[in-house]
């Protein structure tokens, strides 16, 4: 025979009391008596009751959903971010929800829809500028809309959490001059970009200004530009160092990109960091594995503090919109070295 579910009713007569007070003690307000939430508890661990999560959604009167929009969600920087939102959210009620973003067309979608659709308690937005029209929608939006890795003007007004990529870029250019590099190439996405993704453009301005203060320039047949891959990187690498006068230090946009000149170096008989030296960006789980000196942009912590973030907004909406800023840092290994006597 099956046994008939407990329900919120059979707790309330159980234990003397109205469903609404029982109610009450579910949702951990506390308006209620503590004698009387004591007995209640008492009876709910008596009578093995256990609240659908409908039921308890019903109750709170919210969907204890977070939703998270995420470009590229296959990419180690999103999983990376994505592992520090779980960090957050392991020990709560809350369900995460996972919007992955591939197309413009995606993304001006979610964006423009899912902020009013109430179907989440709040929405993460991961590394995806909005399109000018859909902000004023996610200003006006009834549940709280948190930015992480967006660095456009038009969310200046919302709650986000920012890194800094042309300080980032920056630190690589000074680690490489340390080394005695002067001859420093670039690979980097490209230039027409239609998601308006910008990191990769300022670590290139950052790394820009810091050789130019040096005295430094970048000749342009050491810049290469491409699509965001592995494969793409190598491709340029290999044009960029099979000429005669070639550079002696590279500098990736991403670590992704960086494995892309390592594989380039080898490729073409060059050791590393003998005769190149290559320095990435993001410090993905990857990167130590290879030894690959980087600039750690802090991605999981990004998810962690996003998260955090988001949650004290559901909790209550701030006056002024809370930015968190997370400073770059340089991660020295084995793909670096000093430049040999002679080279350049």
């Amino acid at each position: 025979m099956v046994r008939k579910a407990v329900t919120i009713r059979d707790v309330a007569r159980h234990a003397g009391v109205s469903v609404a007070t029982t109610s009450r003690v579910l949702t951990g307000k506390d308006v209620v008596n503590p004698q009387t939430r004591s007995r209640i508890l008492t009876v709910m661990e008596e009578l093995g009751f256990s609240p659908s999560p409908a039921a308890r959604r019903l109750s709170l009167g919210r969907t204890l959903t977070i939703g998270v929009v995420v470009s590229f969600l296959t990419r180690p920087q999103a999983a990376e971010r994505l592992r520090g939102v779980d960090l957050v959210l392991t020990d709560s009620d809350l369900d995460l929800v996972i919007y992955n973003v591939e197309t413009v067309q995606k993304r001006d979608h979610y964006l423009g829809t899912l902020a009013q659709s109430q179907r989440t308690d709040g929405l993460l937005v991961m590394s995806l500028p909005p399109v000018d029209a859909v902000v004023p929608t996610l200003l006006r939006s009834p549940v709280p809309v948190v930015f992480i890795d967006v660095h456009t003007p038009s969310v200046e007004a919302m709650p986000r959490v920012v890194g800094d990529d042309s300080a980032g870029g920056a630190l690589a250019a000074r680690h490489l001059l340390d080394h005695g590099h002067r001859d420093i190439g670039f690979i980097g996405d490209a230039g027409a970009d239609p998601f308006g993704f910008t990191s990769s453009r300022d670590r290139e301005a950052g790394l820009t200004r810091a050789l130019a203060d040096a005295g430094l320039s970048i000749p342009p047949e050491w810049v290469g530009h491409g699509a965001h891959g592995r494969y793409e990187a190598r491709d340029l690498t290999r044009r960029m160092l099979s000429s005669n006068h070639r550079p002696t230090a590279i500098f990736a946009a991403s670590d992704t990109q960086a494995l892309g000149v390592i594989a380039a170096a080898r490729e073409l008989g060059l050791h590393v960091p003998d005769d190149l030296s290559v320095i990435g960006y993001d410090d993905i789980e990857a990167a130590d594995y290879v030894g690959l000196t980087t600039i750690r942009q802090q991605l999981l912590e990004s998810g962690r503090r996003g998260a955090e973030v988001l949650l004290a907004q559901i909790e209550e909406r701030s006056e002024e919109a809370p930015v968190v800023h997370l400073a770059p840092e340089l991660v020295v290994r084995e793909t670096t070295a000093r430049r040999k006597e002679g080279r350049g």
